[in-house]
C-alpha cells in the first residue's frame, strides 16, 4: 500500500509539473505572437532619428511567422534581420520628414558580402537626402568597418578592437581523415576548376583551384579597398600599405591613419546627437527601430495600387527535391511559388532573389524549367545575393536581366559525384564482410563495399559530362551565346561579380531594389505594389517542426562548438543524392 501511494503521489506531481510547464510555454507562445505579429499602423515625431542595431543574422527576407525560427530550449526566438526589411526602410526614411538621421550600432555583421554592399548602397543612396549617418560600435570586423564608411563620423570604444588585414581563403581538406578510417573516395567531375571535390581527394588546394580563388578574392578586396578610400579620404595605395603592416593595431591607430573619426564613449556618441539634433538632453532624443518603423505607412504606401504586383519570390539555401523553407530551395516548393506567379495575371512581373551555392542538379533542372516557363510570360529579372553559384547560376540563366552585387560569387558552371567506397573500414577495420548474387552485371552499381570497376566509373562519369553539357546549353540559350563561349567561363570557375559582367554572365551591377526596377519598368508599372513567394508555412506546423528538431540543434551547437562546422559538412555529405551542380565554398569576410 505504501508503494501504491508512493507512486501515485509521483504521478500526480509529474502531471501537475507537465501542466505548469505547458501553461508557461502556452503563454510563451502567446507573448511571442503578441510581440512579433502586430501590424498596427505606427507614427513618429518629427526630429526622429532611425536606430539601426545590426547584431542579428541577416536575411534575405525575415519571416513573419513567430514560431519558424523560434529557440523553444531557451524560450526565446533566434532573432533574424530581413534585408528586404531594412531597404524597404532606409528608401521610406530617405523620404520622411520625420527622420532627421540614422544612428547605427554594430559589432560582428552575420552577414554575405553581397548582402552588405546592398544595405552599404541603400545607406549612401540615403545620404543623398542630406541627412546624417553616424555609427558608434565597441568593436568592429573588417565588414562591419565596410558598411560603417558610408557613415558620416565613426566613432568606437577608446579600448574597442578593429583590425584592417586584408582577406583570405582557407579550406579543410579530409583526405587524411578518410585514409585512416580506410575509406575512398571515388570522385567523377567536369571541369578542372570544379573544386567542391578536392577536400576529399587532396590534403591541399589544386593550382586551378587556387587560381580561381585568387582572383576572385583579390578582385573583391580590390573593389572594397577602392570604396573604403573614396568614403575615408584616403588612398587605396595607404588602405594597402595599412594592412600589410598591421598598422591598427589599436583605436589610436585608427585614429591616427583616418580609419575612424575619434575615440568615444556611447554617451560621448549620444551627446553630440543631442547637440546635432537640438533635442536639449539625452533623455529627448527620439529614435525608432527598424520594427516599429516599418509600420509607418508613408501617403504613397496608403495610395499605392492594389491590382498591379511584382512578385519577389525568394530562393534562399542548398538545392534540393521535395519541399524547402527560408534556409534551403526545395524544387516543390519554389515550383510552386514560381507557377502560382506566372498563371497569376495581378502579378504582372516576376523576381526571383537566389542565395544559394547550388546542390542537387536534378532539382535544378526541375526549378530552371519553371523559370524558363515563367520567363516566356512575363517579364522574370534575378537578383543575386552573396551568391547564386552552380545549381543557383542554373536556375538564374534564364531570366531577362541578372543583377548581381560586385562581391556576388558566381559561376561555377560544373558538375560533380562523389561516392566513398568503405570496403577496407569495412573488412579491415571492422571485419564485416559481404556476399550475394545478382542478375545482371550492373545489378549492384554502385556498391559501396567494394572497388568499383572501370566500366563502372565510366557510366557515372558520362551521366556527369552529360548533366555538364545540360548545363551549359541552358546557359548558353539564357545568355544568347555559344555553349563554347560558356564552356570557356564554365569547368567549375568560381568568379566574383566583378569578373562575372566582363564575361557575359551577369548584366549589371545592382541588388534587391534595381531588380525590382528593372522589373517594373519592363512591365511598364509606374503604381505597383510587391507580394513575396513562398507563402510562410503554416505557424502550427511550425511549432512541432521546432520542437522536434530545434533542441537537438541546439544541443549539438553547444557541445560542438566551432567543430558544429565540421559536423554540418558530414550531414550535407548524407543529403547529396545524384549528381551535383554545388559550390562548396564558405567565404566569410573577418
Amino acid at each position: 500500500m505504501k508503494d501504491f501511494l508512493k507512486y501515485t503521489l509521483a504521478t500526480l506531481v509529474g502531471l501537475l509539473l507537465y501542466s505548469v510547464v505547458s501553461i508557461f510555454l502556452f503563454i510563451g507562445i502567446i507573448g511571442v505572437i503578441s510581440a512579433t505579429t502586430g501590424d498596427k499602423e505606427a507614427t513618429i515625431e518629427p526630429n526622429t532619428i532611425l536606430y539601426l542595431k545590426l547584431n542579428d543574422q541577416i536575411v534575405d527576407r525575415a519571416t513573419d511567422n513567430p514560431f519558424e525560427n523560434f529557440n523553444f530550449q531557451a524560450m526565446e526566438p533566434n532573432k533574424q534581420l530581413g534585408l528586404n526589411n531594412i531597404l524597404e526602410n532606409l528608401k521610406k526614411a530617405k523620404t520622411d520628414d520625420n527622420i532627421e538621421g540614422v544612428f547605427m550600432e554594430m559589432s560582428i555583421l552575420r552577414a554575405g558580402l553581397g548582402t552588405i554592399e546592398e544595405i552599404r548602397n541603400a545607406l549612401l543612396d540615403f545620404k543623398e537626402s542630406g541627412k546624417f549617418i553616424y555609427t558608434y560600435s565597441e568593436a568592429m570586423t573588417q565588414s562591419s568597418y565596410y558598411l560603417a564608411t558610408v557613415s558620416d563620423k565613426i566613432y568606437m570604444n577608446p579600448v574597442g578592437g578593429l583590425e584592417i588585414k586584408g582577406l583570405q581563403a582557407k579550406i579543410a581538406f579530409f583526405k587524411g581523415t578518410l585514409e585512416k578510417l580506410g575509406v575512398e573516395p571515388l570522385i567523377f567531375r567536369y571541369g578542372k576548376f570544379k573544386s567542391a571535390i578536392e577536400p576529399f581527394m587532396l590534403d591541399k588546394m589544386s593550382e586551378s583551384n587556387k587560381e580561381q580563388t585568387r582572383t576572385f578574392v583579390q578582385s573583391i578586396w580590390d573593389h572594397i579597398a577602392v570604396n573604403i578610400a573614396k568614403e575615408r579620404n584616403i588612398s587605396v595605395e595607404q588602405l594597402n600599405k595599412i594592412a600589410n603592416d598591421f598598422a591598427v593595431r589599436n583605436i589610436n591607430d585608427a585614429v591616427t591613419h583616418n580609419i575612424i573619426d575619434a575615440a568615444k564613449y556611447r554617451d560621448e556618441v549620444i551627446d553630440e546627437l543631442v547637440e546635432l539634433t537640438k533635442a536639449e538632453k539625452p533623455e529627448k532624443l527620439k529614435f525608432v527601430r527598424l520594427g516599429k518603423y516599418s509600420n509607418v505607412k508613408t501617403e504613397k504606401d496608403k495610395k499605392k495600387h492594389k491590382n498591379d504586383k511584382i512578385a519577389i519570390i525568394y530562393a534562399s539555401g542548398a538545392i534540393h527535391s521535395g519541399k524547402g523553407d527560408n534556409q534551403s530551395i526545395g524544387s516543390e516548393t519554389i515550383s510552386v511559388a514560381l507557377r502560382k506567379a506566372r498563371r497569376d495575371s495581378t502579378i504582372k512581373a516576376i523576381v526571383l532573389r537566389v542565395n544559394s551555392p547550388g546542390g542537387d542538379a536534378l532539382a535544378s533542372d526541375v526549378i530552371w524549367r519553371e523559370v524558363t516557363l515563367a520567363q516566356q510570360v512575363k517579364p522574370l529579372i534575378v537578383s543575386m545575393g552573396d551568391l547564386a553559384a552552380s545549381g543557383g547560376y542554373y536556375i538564374a540563366c534564364p531570366a531577362d536581366v541578372i543583377v548581381a552585387n560586385p562581391t556576388t560569387l558566381t559561376g561555377s558552371i560544373g558538375v560533380f559525384g562523389l561516392l566513398f567506397n568503405s570496403q577496407e573500414l569495412m573488412n579491415k577495420k571492422l571485419g564485416i564482410t559481404f556476399d550475394g548474387i545478382q542478375t545482371h552485371k550492373f545489378s549492384d552499381l554502385p556498391d559501396l563495399t567494394r572497388t568499383m570497376r572501370e566500366d563502372e566509373k565510366e557510366i557515372i562519369q558520362g551521366s556527369v559530362n552529360g548533366i555538364y553539357e545540360v548545363f551549359i546549353e541552358h546557359v548558353a540559350k539564357g545568355r544568347n551565346t555559344s555553349t563554347d563561349e560558356i564552356d570557356k567561363v564554365g569547368q567549375g570557375r568560381v568568379w566574383s561579380g566583378i569578373n562575372a559582367i566582363d564575361i557575359n554572365l551577369i548584366d549589371e551591377y545592382g541588388g534587391l531594389s534595381r531588380a525590382i526596377e528593372i522589373a517594373a519598368k519592363k512591365a511598364n508599372l509606374t503604381d505597383y505594389k510587391t507580394v513575396d513567394l513562398p507563402e510562410p508555412p503554416d505557424p502550427f506546423e511550425e511549432i512541432i517542426k521546432q520542437l522536434t528538431g530545434n533542441v537537438k540543434v541546439n544541443l549539438l551547437q553547444k557541445e560542438l562548438g566551432d567543430n558544429y562546422y565540421f559536423y554540418q559538412k558530414i550531414k550535407a555529405l548524407q543529403t547529396m543524392q545524384g549528381i551535383q551542380a554545388r559550390m562548396d565554398y564558405d567565404i566569410e569576410l573577418y
